[in-house]
């Protein structure tokens, strides 16, 4: 029944009505990779899922009574999430920021017809592999061992397109978006932020498109959404029934979007609390972790995201036995973006990391729902597992 609490999962100390996920006695501490669904999004979730007899189903898209029920709830979904962006722009709705992300920078392709392309060596993959795809140059730029983009930093004179990430998924370091984004509107040039993992957590910076997440703030998967300013216009890179002011097709979900609409409204309601809880766990995570060392610049940083490397014995850590070692705690090795192709982390390596340094990083994440009691006895048990490697 709505409300209920879930089997597995205990009452925990980071907030009044707060749930921390527990799965089999597991500590989970990988909130850059997803975040638990807000038991407030899931009771808003509910009643668009239900069958003929709570004339919750009903497509948005439909002019009949039951149709003009779901727009309604699309339209209020809307509402709030555009409420974490800036004023001057509009939200489409779409599966996710991969696809945010393509319809962004595949959509203005044709006003800047072939224009040279920046984007920051840091990029999650959706980004490099749509500058990529598309024709003419792309520059990677640099960042320093901080993992940060130099706000004058060299790029094409002609440039077309420059896309540079808010928050670093996986090392959290935050980036200078309003210089650069100045930068971009001198030179004539659209600006897309992927705001993924900054999107409910702080104000997201100015941009043209602005891509985000809702599984990254508590919200349901399978639906994120592209902020588009006011004036920029882009053509659809999937064509079919013309939903979503024409540039997206295809049906929407009235429960996705009202999960991801109460998310958003709760971002942004528990905004400070949250940032105050997740900065208590990130000075205690020092402390815990102070035998370790940080990848990344420790002040323009997101501090839900610890990503962190150690020697053992003289040699790199070995993650594989570690998270073998520690299985209840619920992390990512340091190069998780690219686990699937077995490649050491881009990141990592654009930060100065040797493989061996990259090897033995991993990434801690948490926030809204981790109690300082999760963290500390996650603490003890990787502290632990990393001493049998001595």
């Amino acid at each position: 029944m709505p409300g209920a609490r879930s089997p597995g999962r205990r009452r925990a100390h980071a907030g009044e009505g707060s749930e921390a996920p527990q799965v089999n006695g597991a500590i989970y501490l990988d909130y850059q990779a997803t975040t638990p669904l807000a038991p407030e999004a899931r009771e808003a979730m509910l009643p668009w899922l239900d069958g003929p007899d709570g004339n919750g189903f009903g497509n948005p898209h439909s002019s009949h009574g039951l149709g003009r029920r779901a727009e309604a709830a699309v339209e209020l979904a809307r509402e709030r999430v555009a409420a974490l962006f800036p004023p001057g722009g509009q939200v489409i709705f779409t599966s996710g920021a991969t696809e945010a992300l393509n319809l962004a920078m595949r959509g203005c392709e044709p006003g800047r017809a072939g224009r040279p392309v920046a984007i920051s060596a840091i990029e999650h993959s959706a980004v490099l592999e749509t500058a990529l795809a598309l024709p003419g140059e792309v520059t990677l730029l640099p960042v320093d061992g901080d993992g940060l983009v130099d706000p004058q930093v060299a790029w094409p004179d002609d440039v077309g397109l420059v896309s540079v990430m808010q928050v670093n998924n996986e090392i959290g370091t935050i980036q200078p978006l309003a210089e650069l984004y100045a930068r971009a509107r001198g030179a004539g040039a659209l600006f897309v932020s992927d705001a993924v993992q900054a999107a409910g957590k702080m104000p997201l910076a100015e941009a043209d498109l602005v891509a985000i997440s809702a599984h990254k703030f508590h919200g349901p998967k399978g639906i994120g959404a592209l902020w588009v300013r006011e004036g920029i216009e882009l053509q659809p890179h999937s064509t079919g029934g013309g939903q979503e002011r024409g540039l997206r097709s295809g049906t929407l979900s009235p429960a996705l979007c009202a999960g991801m609409g109460v998310a958003a409204q709760l971002a942004l309601d528990r905004m400070t609390a949250d940032d105050a809880h997740v900065s208590a766990l990130w000075a205690r995570a020092r402390e815990l972790f102070a035998a370790w060392e940080l990848n990344g610049s420790a002040d323009a940083r997101y501090r839900g995201n610890l990503n962190v490397r150690r020697q053992v014995g003289g040699a790199a850590l070995d993650v594989n036995r570690l998270m073998a070692d520690a299985r209840r705690v619920m992390v990512s090795a340091g190069s998780a973006c690219a686990s699937e192709s077995g490649k050491p982390s881009r990141v990592l390596g654009a930060i100065g990391l040797t493989r061996s340094e990259a090897a033995s990083s991993v990434r801690i994440g948490f926030g809204r729902y981790t109690t300082m009691e999760q963290l500390e006895e996650a603490a003890g048990l990787l502290n632990e597992a990393a001493a049998r490697q001595e």
